[in-house]
């Protein structure tokens, strides 16, 4: 994942608007007690979540991949009065400290939390979505993306987080692992798919942004 120069990386988090206080809590707890903490959107890429999502003002939000609640908080941020963000995450351990933080945030009411596998969740929910975040087994990703297309409003915002995957999406077919050859499948899909106006940027990990049109 560090394959953007750390200290181009440092300045632009340097100017970049704060987190929230509970948010900088999360990201400390999460790097204290949870494996592979780089899993965590952090403070640039969550900016980032955040201002996509005040600019959509979205009604209903999507997520698939909670973890420790850190994307949700980011995203939720921008909800229009009265919406809802759900979640979906397959480890229920975890579950515990992301609905603390959302209490922390006050956001209990806002944010919905699923457990289970989120390709049989996401049909029962029946609702449209103004953004989608996905950030979850890459190996789904393209049918997670396929999954929740139709369900979009028109203007809505399908994000994936990892596209890039380190930098692996580089290699030669020959050397691809089963994750990255996913990603270099969803990145070729969204780029062929004519609903969609996309854009991929080199943020962290790469942030695939597709525009329903």
């Amino acid at each position: 994942m560090d394959f953007i120069d750390k200290s181009i990386e440092d300045y632009a988090t340097a100017h970049t608007s704060l987190e929230t206080d509970y948010l900088q809590e999360l990201n400390r707890e999460t790097h204290q007690k949870v494996l592979i903490p780089r899993m965590l959107s952090g403070h640039l890429q969550g900016r980032v979540l955040s201002l996509l999502s005040k600019l959509q003002a979205p009604k209903h939000i999507l997520e698939i991949g909670t973890y420790t609640g850190y994307s949700a908080l980011c995203l939720a941020e921008g909800l229009a009065p009265g919406g809802e963000l759900h979640t979906i995450d397959i480890n229920e351990e975890l579950e515990p400290m992301s609905r603390r933080y959302f209490e922390k945030a006050e956001m209990q009411n806002q944010i919905i939390q699923h457990i289970g596998n989120a390709l049989d969740i996401i049909p029962g929910l029946k609702q449209t979505w103004d953004i989608v975040f996905i950030d979850a087994d890459k190996s789904n990703y393209i049918n997670y993306y396929n999954l929740v297309l139709p369900q979009m409003n028109k203007g809505g915002l399908i994000i994936c987080d990892n596209v890039l995957w380190s930098g692996k999406v580089l290699l030669d077919n020959n050397q691809l692992d089963e994750d990255t050859r996913a990603l270099k499948q969803l990145n070729a899909v969204v780029q062929a798919d004519e609903r969609v106006e996309n854009l991929l940027l080199p943020v962290r990990d790469g942030l695939l942004i597709a525009k329903v049109l």
